[in-house]
């Protein structure tokens, strides 16, 4: 019997090899507990030190602090839009974090606010999931995550002082959770109609958005090199938005010493934020607030004074009327109007509830640089009305006379039998005075004065139409207006500022370039802003110098140091002889004006009722433009009331309003020196 046969042997070999098994095993611990107490004496005895340092040294990933926003104020230091200090609630976003604590933490939060903050302040769960960006609702519906993770979201400002001690109180409770002293923007405000409150010059100033939503809209944003949090409230629009880099200010720094297991062990460290710069502004506060007035007040005269309703029917429906008020010899623009206007702390924390976004959608857009529609909700009905870019109308008549004196299509002596129509073109079409009135011989400062349409066409238009002939009169006609500030941007630097809606060249294309000239020619073919209306009347005043348009007198730094001083700027200068201005301004001050009875001052102007199709009707629309004194100009005025009706009537009382405000502040007339 041989080995592997023997039950004996065979038992003794298992046995060996159970025995040899056993050893290695213990052998293995044994190598492994002396490894292991090695290691120990190492970190403790070696690497103890530099542990513990570790430990007392690591920081949190740090809160930045958003800038402290300078302030604007008006040309006399009143305040329009001012920085408060505030604590705010930031919320840390935390991908360990599930739904469930995020929501029981958005409840106690809920509570918190009902139970130690203000009705206003108060917050739904719901909504304070929503500004937690955490990716989901308060029923845990996905949603997309719309800032960067390491962001920290703001959840609400103006934080009660209770708040504030409850939540510092139980902060271990509170996870992620932050408060973090920043500002916030207030804008001055007046209390018009049945306790409603309105901004000053709201649509000018502009007003602010979150960074993340403003680099997705403005290109500014995308390409600047500075850095911005995505929680930093910026200029979205206006002042706000041309001056952002003077207003924004430095952010500071909120660090929290914690040890490697992130448990705070210390006091945090703050670099506190600077204030930007502060702006001092062209407009005058009483002035701008005299015009908005004006234009509130004017709208509600031609809707219900039975005088105003029976010479001025077509402007009983006007809802909107906007003004810009300039000072001839500097650019400086003293008053800004774009009604309806509102209350621009809707946009308080750099957004905006639905609710009042629909209530403002058609409001919040300066319509004396943009084509803007009207306030009305009904979009059938809107779609029935014009927007705030109108044709000139008569308003065109100084620059058509001077275009066809230089032109030498007219002369100052040249005399027209006005027959109240004219016919032109082989079809025999048919432009008309307003109601065919015809008013004689006359020369061409008395066409200015009447507003003579058939003299503009036959004397001006036709004849420069076949001195150049086809399409090359139309860019003989927009070499000229454009030197005028008519049909490009003025040079204002505004966001957003839209040249205008040169028409003549689309009718040309679609009917003749003979009744492009013609339509031009009394102000029916192109459509410009307001903020070019006042350009253009202040640089007739000017007598071919072009001002820009300015709107900051100086820049401040917050203790008081100028930075920037404003001086005026003329874009370019027409040359015309004097006789050629003298001709047009005789002209512009026999024009006669509703509401200007009575005016202590010599008043060059110029009314025009423009025409809108719109909606297969024609709608007439108040425009004016005016210079005062004639004899050394110091403020030009435009006003446009769509839907207005005659220009002298619709339009020209509130130009006066806006020339006494101006006068009471700081005097049309130049004072002698013997003046006391």
């Amino acid at each position: 019997m041989n080995a592997a046969q023997d039950p004996g042997k065979k038992e003794i070999i298992k046995r060996r090899h159970f025995a040899f098994r056993l050893n290695v095993f213990f052998f293995a611990v044994f190598v492994l507990f002396s490894i292991l107490i090695v290691r120990l004496a190492i970190l403790q005895f070696v690497e103890g030190a530099e542990l513990k340092a570790m430990k007392n040294s690591t920081s949190v990933f740090p809160y930045d602090i958003p800038p402290i926003r300078g302030n604007i104020y008006d040309r006399n230091g009143y305040p329009i839009a001012v920085s408060t200090s505030t604590q705010t609630l930031y919320y840390q976003y935390d991908m360990g974090q599930s739904p469930d604590e995020v929501i029981r933490l958005a409840r106690e939060l809920e509570r918190i606010f009902a139970e130690y903050g203000t009705e206003k302040g108060r917050m739904t769960a719901a909504e304070i999931v929503d500004a937690m960006d955490v990716g989901y609702d308060i029923n845990k519906k996905q949603k997309t995550i719309m800032d960067r993770l390491s962001s920290p979201r703001r959840i609400k400002n103006d934080l009660t002082d209770r708040e504030i001690a409850y939540i510092l109180e139980h902060r271990d409770e509170f996870k992620n959770i932050d408060i973090v002293e920043e500002s916030v923007r207030e804008y001055a405000t007046e209390t018009v109609v049945d306790d409603e409150k309105t901004g000053i010059a709201a649509q000018l100033v502009g007003y602010l958005r979150q960074y993340s939503t403003a680099i997705n809209h403005i290109e500014y944003y995308r390409d600047t090199p500075d850095k911005y949090l995505m929680t930093e409230n910026v200029g979205f629009d206006g002042i706000e938005l041309m001056y952002e880099r003077q207003l924004r200010g430095q952010s500071g720094r909120k660090t929290y010493p914690i040890n490697a297991v992130g448990q705070i062990i210390g006091e945090p460290v703050i670099t506190p934020p600077t204030m930007g710069n502060h702006l001092y502004l062209t407009i005058d506060k009483d002035v701008q607030l005299a015009a908005e007035k004006a234009v509130r007040d004017h709208l509600e005269v031609l809707r219900t004074d039975p005088v105003y309703r029976k010479v001025n029917s077509k402007g009983v429906n006007a809802l909107t009327g906007y003004v810009v008020a300039m000072e001839v010899d500097t650019g400086k623009v003293v008053a800004m109007v774009s009604y309806p206007d509102y209350d621009p702390n809707v946009w308080r924390n750099g957004r905006i509830s639905p609710e009042n976004y629909e209530k403002i959608q058609y409001v919040y857009r300066n319509g004396t640089i943009q084509d803007v529609p009207p306030n009305v909700m009904d979009d059938k009905e809107r779609g029935r009305l014009p927007t705030s870019f109108v044709p000139l109308g008569s308003t065109m008549k100084p620059l058509t006379v001077l275009i066809g004196l230089n032109e030498k299509v007219i002369s100052t002596d040249t005399v027209y039998n006005d027959r109240g129509v004219f016919y032109y073109g082989r079809d025999n079409s048919k432009i008309s005075n307003s109601n065919s009135v015809s008013y004689g011989n006359m020369d061409p400062t008395r066409a200015i004065a009447v507003s003579s349409n058939t003299f503009m066409a036959e004397k001006v238009g036709i004849p420069l139409y076949n001195k150049y002939g086809g399409d090359k009169v139309l860019d003989v006609w927009d070499s000229y207006v454009t030197q005028f500030g008519l049909g490009v941007t003025t040079g204002s630097g505004l966001p957003g500022e839209h040249p205008g809606i040169k028409e003549y060249y689309s009718m040309a294309k679609n009917s003749s370039a003979q009744a492009a000239m013609v339509f031009s020619s009394f102000g029916q073919g192109a459509r410009y802003t307001t903020l070019q209306l006042a350009q253009y009347a202040a640089t007739l005043a000017n007598r071919g110098k072009r001002p820009k348009p300015q709107f900051v007198e100086k820049i401040e730094t917050y203790d008081g140091k100028t930075v920037q001083q404003f001086e005026p700027v003329f874009l370019n200068t027409v040359e015309f002889p004097d006789a050629y201005w003298d001709e047009v301004e005789a002209g512009m001050l026999q024009v006669g004006v509703q509401g200007f009875e009575g005016f202590p001052y010599t008043v060059a102007r110029k009314t025009g009722t423009s025409e809108s199709d719109v909606a297969a009707q024609r709608l007439e629309n108040a425009v004016f433009i005016a210079y005062a004194p004639a004899e050394k100009p110091k403020l030009a005025v435009a006003v446009v009331v769509p839907n207005g009706g005659y220009g002298a009537w619709g339009a020209g009382p509130i130009a006066r309003k806006v020339f006494d405000a101006y006068d009471a502040a700081y005097g049309l007339a130049q004072k002698s020196e013997d003046t006391p």
